[in-house]
């Protein structure tokens, strides 16, 4: 669940230097802060393994990208959205190396795993500030409806594939990636794991 955190509109550098002596995450939404839930387990294991699919791709391939799990991505001028993964080109973080990990140039690929709280963030919200920052493909991981929802940009919006049960996962970015919709949600699962 998310709360509302401060009435005061805060600016995109405002939320980058932003300490409230918490460990609390927050996303920015229009200016003000949203905390974020601390994820599940499952939710951890699922991203787990899919960032350990994505870097074992990166490395196979010799890319100069980074596969980043809860970086944040900046989607507008008092917008900031923190992603369950990003991949990144590396020389696009060079210059913010010693700042918040907060990419402010588009990824080429999001990730996000749906939780109960975050099923309109996720499916709407983050859907449409991802493709006005035109990032090229974007994964919708939903364990409570055993899918994976693959959106691939087409003329400023998002053509979506939608992989369940044992299909194989088809990405754009990682065209040889090895990963079914089973593998992905059964990483989530203790009794199978």
């Amino acid at each position: 669940m998310t709360a509302n955190t401060a009435e005061k509109l805060l600016t995109f550098q405002e939320y980058l230097c932003y300490e409230d002596e918490t460990d609390n995450r927050y996303e920015l939404v229009d200016g003000r802060l949203e905390a974020m839930n601390p994820p599940t387990f499952r939710h951890m294991l699922i991203a787990k393994l899919i960032e350990q699919a994505f870097d074992r791709e990166i490395s196979r391939l010799k890319l100069p990208w980074l596969c980043l799990k809860e970086s944040g991505i900046r989607t507008g001028w008092r917008k900031s959205r923190l992603t369950d993964i990003a991949v990144i080109k590396a020389k696009d973080i060079q210059e913010f190396i010693d700042q918040s990990a907060v990419c402010q140039v588009s990824p080429l690929l999001a990730v996000e795993i749906v939780s109960p709280e975050s099923i309109k963030r996720d499916y709407r919200y983050k859907r449409s500030e991802y493709a006005a920052l035109e990032i090229p493909e974007y994964w919708i991981v939903d364990p409570q409806e055993n899918k994976v929802t693959v959106l691939l940009l087409d003329e400023g919006l998002y053509e979506e594939t939608v992989f369940t049960r044992e299909e194989k996962i088809v990405s754009v970015t990682f065209s040889e990636l090895k990963l079914t919709v089973k593998d992905v949600l059964a990483a989530g699962d203790l009794e199978t794991s």
